[in-house]
């Protein structure tokens, strides 16, 4: 008999995928309590996450397809494309680094609800403290950024291997931080999940490949389809979004979030640890 409810499931998790990946809201979070709930946070559940972050990063290159063809053309003779190729392997850096050294370590004493938690409601004070601070920008768009802003937002983007912490969020707060207009942090994020989710993504496929099967084909790709979708939406949204208003709503959001994160554990409702 035809099992609908893995499907449903499937979609769920995508749309969660999607509209979280490139919020300042933390995906992998998300992700733990929406999966403990619907039982769907096993080997298989887990294996399903890395094809539906692989089908988030494709959004990405989908909507910024022109500008990406017009970065990689210009690699040999135009300097602006030059700058930003070499400030996106520079911000790709430290993260690459600190998660070959470090990324065990981390999961092993990190993933736990109190670190969760404080992630989720300190990275949200960090966002009103941002806001509400006065705006020195030096940078509107992600051609101008420097090497060094670029390093400076990378290092910002490895504070994300805190549970919770939320990449997007720690890159587009950092980009704050650091004199990037709200639009070139947002975007510089946006490229910079590429190279930085791709090799999370392929690691990911390498130590889980003896978990992949055929017969799960048609449930990955549902929720990449999803996803996919999803996350389109969300990039497309959050640009028009903060062109009017600012994080402060994802401030409170992350707040409440990891409120719920305590409450949830508390009760005994999600197991924050085994993840």
């Amino acid at each position: 008999m035809f099992d609908i409810f893995p499907y449903l499931h499937a979609i769920i998790l995508g749309i969660v995928e999607g509209l979280t990946e490139f919020l300042p809201v933390s995906s992998t979070g998300h992700l733990i309590l929406v999966g403990q709930l619907l039982g769907f946070n096993d080997d298989k559940g887990k294996v399903f996450e890395i094809a539906i972050q692989f089908a988030a990063i494709l959004a990405v290159v989908c909507e910024y397809r022109s500008r990406l063809f017009y970065i990689v053309k210009g690699l040999r003779s135009d300097v602006v494309s030059q700058r930003l190729a070499v400030n996106l392997i520079i911000a790709f850096m430290p993260a690459a680094i600190l998660g070959f050294l470090f990324l065990k370590q981390i999961k092993y004493y990190l993933f736990n609800p109190f670190v969760v938690a404080s992630a989720f409601i300190l990275g949200g004070f960090l966002i009103i403290w941002a806001e509400k601070r006065e705006h020195v920008v030096h940078a509107e768009s992600v051609e101008e950024l420097t090497w060094r802003d670029a390093l400076k937002v990378g290092f910002a983007q490895a504070l994300a291997m805190i549970p919770g912490t939320s990449r997007s969020g720690a890159t587009i707060i950092g980009g704050l931080f650091f004199g990037l207009s709200r639009r070139a942090a947002t975007e510089f994020s946006f490229f910079l999940a590429i190279p930085t989710m791709f090799a999370a993504t392929l690691y990911d496929i390498y130590k889980s490949r003896h978990l992949f099967s055929i017969d799960d084909l048609a449930l990955f790709a549902l929720g990449g389809i999803v996803s996919f979708i999803s996350a389109f939406i969300a990039v497309r949204g959050l640009i028009r979004f903060i062109s009017r208003h600012d994080f402060t709503i994802f401030a409170w959001y992350r707040i409440i979030f990891g409120f719920i994160v305590l409450v949830s554990a508390q009760m005994g409702w999600v197991n924050w640890d085994n993840y």
